[in-house]
């Protein structure tokens, strides 16, 4: 009987905690006061906000990869295009030339790729070993700039 009775006055003592932390005033109020707008220099309103956002010049990614395939620049990449790049990596793999992948010249660059990680020989890959083994992602293409007046004057 008594368990009961703790029961009850248990559930009774949460829904008054629940009452009392949902009712208390726990919401802060604000850190500064809310100053006019005459006060404020340099505000931003509707008015001089641009109608749209500037659009991106910079190419995506999809579109870099699209352009490497478009060898003749006519926004179309024609099946020969396509198959070109395919080509080279396939005679990339097929390291006996007979026209044919086998799943040992399919698994050279993942076993070429374990053995050059595993520095101490041990079959087995460390976490910092294995970090070596992430793809490595081309950084952002740089521009060619005009050589500095120093290193022209060093020519």
């Amino acid at each position: 009987m008594w368990r009961y009775l703790a029961g009850g006055v248990a559930i009774i003592a949460l829904i008054a905690a629940g009452f009392m932390v949902f009712s208390g005033k726990a919401r802060p109020g604000p850190i500064l006061p809310p100053q006019p707008l005459a006060q404020v220099a340099g505000t931003v309103t509707s008015d001089t906000l641009p109608d749209a956002a500037p659009e991106a010049t910079e190419k995506t990614r999809e579109q870099k990869r699209f352009d490497r395939y478009d060898k003749d620049r006519d926004a179309k990449i024609t099946r020969d295009e396509y198959l070109t790049q395919r080509r080279k990596a396939y005679a990339r793999l097929d390291v006996d030339g007979d026209g044919k992948l086998s799943f040992d010249e399919w698994a050279v660059k993942a076993t070429t790729k374990f053995v050059d990680a595993d520095r101490d020989k041990s079959g087995t890959m460390t976490a910092p070993e294995f970090a070596t083994t992430a793809v490595k992602r081309k950084g952002p293409s740089r521009v060619n700039c005009p050589p500095t007046q120093a290193v022209a004057e060093e020519s």
